[in-house]
């Protein structure tokens, strides 16, 4: 199923879906239907348009064809980004009653329209590393454990005429952590310029010098020791563990268990053996508690959720409902007949053959009885008593998913430290059209109450802020004075739910040139690749 390179194949199939969807001579009462001729670039917006109206999960608000009209979405600007505005106005018409604005509306810090949709997104399979699945642009280390980077996660804390450039996270196998990088350094020179003063003037400047170079210099202090560096990082390609760190801290009469974990990567060859290894390390040091850090984890595969969820469940639960797929009601009867141009294929690409028939998406089972998953305990784990999720706006997806299934069966044992989470109770599989993978929102999944309407995130049961430029210091993952952790410590030990004032004082991250958290590449999404046939 993971996607690498456009095909003549996959050409030829979307040409057909135009073919087929073109008009003849519409009948009175039926919806008009698309032109049998167009430029390239006509028919890939044709056919968003087309799937999406079988295949979105708010599909019902669709607007016919004529009158969406997606061949409007056309001037002298790059195709992805005439795409890009056509899915925008298409994730305009399903709204959230909650809040009358639709499903996938993005606020930018003043509460504005940030002009992209918070779930959906199309990408150029043409430009990103052949061995990724998700573009460099969405996720510095891909589902696979890709990295093709520094290796460096940052963020800009303060106020635009005097911020910090602050190390989040570095990620494992990269040049960066080669080179003694850790979370709380700070960068204050970029190429001999001094930054940190003017924020305007400076921030496309580090945004193409960390993420769009392939050397940078670098001159700053180290976090806890705040010794100067003065080093030169190189991109390379590398394969990085999901695992920033992991321990086994003692609090008393408490043995706690920490994973900081960075994204739910193919379980396979990325996650299965470190998830493993981590957790029969726990087992072995006799933990009693754990503490899971998904602070910067955007989600990945279901797969991996569900690995990790049975990993944490207790052995009573096996066989109870973890949770449920919902698709849209075309879907959950077998109507997606445009599904049938879509081949489910394999890790490597290839599609997939059962009795000697290639698979489709049309082949899967998209009802509620088909996309209902069961506990499966591993009997990993036993007497654990409680269990704290540290997470942040960067917290989506497949986190979610984990935080959710398990509330409603362990909810007194359960507690989120931090701040509020992205929200993402929505997944998809990538459908090829043409040259660009298009990823819409295609189901949401709730666990066994029902309950799945976290669109705008969970909220913390212990607020405390992750960093802040007026911390005189920010500790590394696993540190227990690191602040998250600490919180969650805290209420291990003691059963106190609150955090310090200290703790919850919180600067503003400033936002980079695209409006996001600076830094925050991030693959964010929920991939469903475990499909059987009807």
């Amino acid at each position: 199923m993971i996607l690498h390179k456009a095909s003549l194949r996959g050409l030829l199939l979307f040409l057909g879906i135009a073919a087929l969807a073109a008009c003849k001579k519409t009948p009175q009462g039926e919806e008009p239907q698309p032109q049998a001729d167009g430029t390239r670039s006509e028919l890939t917006k044709d056919s968003i348009f087309l799937y999406a109206k079988e295949v979105y999960y708010w599909n019902s608000s669709l607007p016919s064809y004529e009158q969406f009209n997606p061949r409007k979405y056309s001037d002298n600007s790059a195709e992805i980004d005439n795409l890009d505005e056509e899915l925008y106005y298409l994730t305009r018409f399903g709204i959230n009653p909650s809040t009358s604005r639709p499903f996938e509306f993005v606020s930018n810090s003043n509460g504005t329209d940030a002009g992209y949709p918070k779930y959906s997104y199309i990408s150029d399979i043409t430009q990103q590393n052949p061995t990724a699945y998700i573009p460099s642009k969405r996720s510095s280390v891909d589902l696979e454990g890709n990295g093709n980077d520094f290796g460096l996660r940052v963020g800009l804390f303060g106020t635009q005429s005097n911020y910090k450039i602050l190390v989040q996270a570095v990620y494992p196998g990269s040049d960066a952590a080669a080179k003694g990088f850790k979370r709380g350094d700070t960068i204050k020179v970029i190429n001999t310029r001094t930054v940190g003063s003017n924020y305007n003037s400076e921030v496309d400047f580090i945004d193409d010098a960390l993420f769009s170079s392939s050397t940078v210099s670098l001159k700053g202090n180290r976090g806890v020791s705040a010794t100067a560096f003065d080093l030169t990082l190189s991109k390379t390609s590398y394969k990085s563990s999901p695992i920033y760190k992991d321990a086994v801290i003692t609090s008393g009469a408490k043995k706690i268990g920490y994973i900081a974990y960075a994204r739910f990567s193919h379980l396979a060859s990325n996650s299965k053996a470190e998830l493993d290894r981590v957790f029969s390390s726990f087992v072995t040091q006799g933990v009693t508690d754990l503490i899971i850090d998904l602070r910067y984890n955007g989600g990945g595969y279901v797969a991996t959720a569900e690995y990790l969820i049975n990993t944490l469940a207790p052995t009573t639960l096996r066989d109870q409902i973890m949770f449920r797929e919902h698709y849209n009601s075309q879907m959950q009867q077998g109507n997606a007949k445009i599904l049938k141009n879509q081949p489910v294929r394999d890790v490597n690409d290839k599609p997939i053959y059962q009795n000697g028939k290639m698979q489709t998406y049309a082949d899967q089972d998209y009802s509620l009885s088909g996309q209902t998953t069961l506990f499966k305990p591993r009997g990993v784990l036993s007497g654990i008593n409680k269990i704290v999720f540290i997470t942040t706006g960067s917290t989506a997806s497949s986190s979610e998913l984990v935080i959710n299934s398990l509330k409603p069966h362990l909810s007194s044992n359960i507690k989120i430290v931090g701040s509020r989470s992205y929200g993402k109770p929505i997944g998809f599989f990538p459908l090829r059209i043409d040259k660009y993978d298009v990823f819409l929102s295609m189901f949401q999944t709730k666990n066994s109450a029902g309950y799945g309407d976290y669109f705008d995130g969970f909220t913390p049961d212990i607020s405390a802020s992750d960093i802040s430029s007026s911390d005189k210091v920010v500790y590394d993952f696993g540190d227990s004075r690191e602040k998250l952790l600490a919180a969650a410590v805290n209420y291990i030990t003691t059963g106190t739910a609150t955090a310090t004032a200290s703790v919850l004082s919180r600067e503003v991250q400033l936002l980079d040139a695209s409006g996001n958290p600076f830094g925050d590449h991030e693959f964010k999404g929920m991939v469903e690749t475990r499909f059987q046939a009807k």
